[in-house]
């Protein structure tokens, strides 16, 4: 484990897999799976292709450490559980702590899956919403906005983004309210769904003092971090591969001092995952305009993005 993955391993779950068994229980899921009952290697099956979307996803260590320990501690739930064993509820309700871009939303999906495929979850299913969805305009209203946005959570996971909005308005803010309706619906449907919280690493601390009933019904709390230069590179080459374009050397070169203005100059603003997917969108675009009116264009020039087709910097914000 990184440096950094060690500085957070106090407030997440911890199983008892050195990196030597951490390693081989990998290797064994990905590439040589054990000979079990049949729907014990069904559940590895599924595991597996979740592991291979995980995979996918440039950077999130850190994240993929803890969605393999997860998994290997529900497994051994269940294998305490046949064997007549205590087998003790684990408490999944989740702190993702990161800027913009960084995963947070997709690592949510797949999750959501997971726990379905282990049993934990009955539908899997993933539902977002932000201060918005919650809060109402009088007493009583947000309460209700509450109770009914988690009634379409049950079975699933309840996502909610900027969430250390809902303690900004003071004590008389029905912010404050939907924090209240939210900590009692985590103990009336215990069972019944996940609820995550997202937002700024700094803001999402203050937030979890604001009330003392939270801290200790988050026990997972994960840090999302910003993309190095690098990774942003290889995920732009992976958009653009999924949409069967290229870059050219120039245009790649182009790019690559994008993000570098971007990342020195806004800091925690920058959107990470998000600006890339942004940019090459529109990338796409003036490409297409760029290639309008010509005839007889051959495959490559249909594929290559040029650096004329790269907005310029700070007009995509």
């Amino acid at each position: 484990m990184s440096r950094r993955a060690l500085t957070e391993a106090p407030h997440r779950i911890q199983v008892v897999l050195n990196h030597d068994k951490r390693d081989q229980f990998k290797s064994q899921v990905l590439e040589h799976p054990i000979k079990r009952e049949k729907t014990q290697s069904f559940q590895d099956e599924r595991f597996s292709d979740i592991v291979k979307e995980l995979n996918k996803l440039i950077g999130l260590s850190n994240v993929k450490e803890f969605i393999y320990e997860i998994y290997a501690l529900l497994h051994m739930a269940k294998c305490r559980q046949e064997a007549g064993l205590v087998s003790n509820q684990q408490m999944l309700h989740m702190v993702f702590k990161g800027n913009p871009g960084t995963g947070k939303t997709t690592v949510a999906r797949l999750m959501g899956r997971m726990f379905k495929d282990m049993g934990v979850l009955t539908k899997g299913h993933l539902i977002e919403a932000e201060r918005a969805d919650l809060v109402g305009e009088y007493i009583g209203h947000t309460a209700q906005k509450t109770r009914d946005l988690v009634k379409k959570s049950l079975g699933g996971i309840l996502f909610i983004d900027e969430a250390y909005s809902l303690a900004r308005g003071g004590e008389k803010d029905f912010g404050k309210e939907a924090v209240d309706t939210l900590v009692k619906s985590m103990e009336d449907h215990r069972n019944d769904f996940v609820l995550i919280l997202a937002g700024y690493t700094v803001e999402m601390a203050t937030f979890l003092q604001s009330n003392p009933g939270l801290p200790s019904r988050f026990p997972i709390q994960l840090t999302f971090h910003d993309y190095e230069l690098d990774e942003l590179l290889q995920i732009s080459d992976l958009m653009l591969d999924e949409r069967q374009y290229e870059m050219s050397i120039q245009a790649k070169n182009k790019l690559k001092h994008q993000l570098i203005y971007e990342i020195t100059h806004f800091g925690r603003q920058f959107s990470n995952a998000r600006f890339v997917r942004n940019i090459i969108e529109k990338a796409i675009r003036y490409h297409a305009v760029r290639l309008f009116s010509q005839a007889g264009l051959s495959r490559q020039e249909l594929m290559t993005i040029e650096a004329e087709d790269l907005v310029e910097k700070n007009t995509i914000h």
